[in-house]
């Protein structure tokens, strides 16, 4: 109970003790008196009693609202501001001051749910208290901030200047990796951040909130902060673009097989190609998978892309058997979305059915990242399974680069192991060779074989012969070439 509560009850019961105290002196005065005396007493203990009702009714009432704002604008987590309160208070901040006074930021932590898969849920609530208490103590006193829901936060910062803003979250993506002994959390913890600069204040809350987290969702994975603006509106036009002609160029096969060579190092002969998707419009022209595979990771046209190149490189691998050619392994690149859906799996295998494809010819190559938690390692082992059951090859990408672990190619039946890039880039290093002869020593040993990704340079190669790596691919050997191309490109090197 509050203090000021405290002081109006005290008064409360002082005047009721004062007319109770009159009130029996009238009584006992009735005796020596007029009679008016006792209706004296009966109203001062009236009042009396009326009093003490209406300020104990209004202390309660008072404690009551208290209450239910604690209930309705406080984050039980954080003992923060809630979403409701946040936003109460943004509009009158913003309200109250010119245009372009304030940016609103929004904050996601990447992957919090390996936190609370990989050290529990415990874990994950101490890293939101403590990521809100560095939050907090990084705004000024007419700043604000809230976790909104599950891992989102919100800021409003009193800055105009993106590079300032900008500035701000580094640092605060600093300090919060500073916490781990807080958090009981060993690993960097990610803040993705975007930003909108509050240039109408008269907009609803929520559209506000709504352009910070656009911002957000569509910042490039290595920015520190990205902004709302006419760049992030002109990319979603364009991106409305691509969506609305997806299906006409599947249809009039717009999109292409470009494919990549991978060459053995023990005697540099072609051994095998990635299929890579170009998409080639009759009036947009050349469309980069940058701009289009993000987009359609995230509203789940992957998928159905993923099936049509499938079945394009069946289609190819069909006319070269037609036509009484040598075949070579072709990979296809299979998006996480996949492993989501019971069976996916089907469909390709009608596919190859339908082309009458041979066993051991076709590789998927499955990202690392798919492998988040203990639960998608063994969902994934099971479909690696179903893959060899019917007759595919099984590759692991961009391994090294994100959340690798050693324990994969001991948990995973996977015939190929394609080292990252990143591994190459200071090759020459000597622990940096260390390292990659460990990785292929170990695959060889477990029967993997190893292809290294991005290879370049002659440095690269000659490094990675003294290694015993199996193959490579990258721009050393060759681009991403045509289906015309690659054909001459084979020829012209004797494959």
């Amino acid at each position: 109970m509050k203090r000021r509560d405290i002081f109006m009850l005290s008064c409360t019961a002082a005047l009721f003790i004062i007319a109770i105290l009159c009130g029996a002196m009238c009584l006992s005065s009735i005796r020596h008196g007029p009679r008016p005396y006792a209706a004296a007493a009966g109203v001062c203990i009236v009042c009396a009693a009326l009093l003490w009702f209406i300020v104990t009714a209004r202390v309660y009432a008072a404690k009551s609202r208290r209450q239910l704002a604690a209930v309705t604008m406080i984050d039980p987590l954080t003992k923060g501001d809630n979403s409701s309160a946040f936003q109460i208070k943004l509009k009158t901040l913003t309200s109250q001051a010119p245009p372009s006074t304030y940016t609103l930021v929004f904050l996601n932590i990447k992957d919090f749910q390996l936190i609370n898969e990989n050290f529990g849920v415990g874990a994950g609530d101490n890293t939101l208290k403590y990521i809100h208490s560095v939050l907090k103590s990084h705004i000024k006193e007419d700043e604000l901030v809230c976790r909104s829901e599950m891992d989102h936060f919100f800021l409003c910062l009193k800055d105009a200047s993106e590079q300032s803003v900008t500035e701000r979250v580094a640092e605060i993506a600093e300090a919060v990796n500073g916490g781990g002994a807080y958090t009981g959390v060993g690993s960097r913890i990610t803040l993705r951040a975007g930003g909108y600069l509050i240039d109408n204040p008269g907009l609803k809350v929520i559209t506000m909130q709504d352009r910070a987290r656009a911002a957000c969702i569509n910042a490039p994975e290595d920015a520190a902060c990205a902004f709302f603006g006419p760049a992030l509106l002109e990319r979603k036009k364009r991106e409305g673009i691509l969506n609305s002609i997806f299906a006409a160029s599947l249809k009039h096969h717009d999109f292409q097989i470009y494919l990549q060579p991978k060459v053995r190092l023990s005697d540099r002969k072609l051994c095998g190609a990635e299929a890579l998707v170009r998409w080639r419009h009759p009036e947009y022209g050349m469309i980069f998978p940058s701009n289009f595979i993000p987009l359609f990771e995230r509203n789940g046209n992957i998928c159905i892309l993923d099936v049509y190149i499938f079945e394009e490189v069946c289609r190819l691998l069909r006319s070269y058997l037609d036509a009484r050619q040598a075949l070579i392994p072709i990979s296809v690149n299979l998006s996480r979305s996949h492993i989501k859906k019971p069976n996916f799996l089907r469909e390709f295998v009608e596919i190859k059915k339908k082309y009458q494809i041979p066993d051991n010819i076709i590789e998927f190559e499955l990202t690392e990242s798919i492998m988040l938690s203990a639960e998608h390692i063994k969902l994934v082992k099971n479909v690696i399974g179903e893959m060899h059951k019917n007759g595919f090859l099984c590759s692991l990408d961009d391994f090294g680069f994100g959340y690798s672990s050693l324990s994969l190619l001991k948990d995973l039946e996977i015939d190929v192991v394609k080292l990252d890039k990143s591994f190459f880039d200071d090759v020459l290093n000597p622990k940096a060779e260390s390292i990659i002869l460990g990785f292929i020593e170990i695959a060889h040993r477990l029967g993997i074989k190893v292809v290294a990704e991005g290879i370049e340079t002659e440095d690269q190669l000659n490094s990675l012969c003294r290694l015993h790596c199996d193959a490579v691919q990258g721009y050393f050997f060759s681009k991403p070439l045509s289906i015309v191309d690659f054909e001459a490109w084979s020829r012209a090197s004797g494959a």
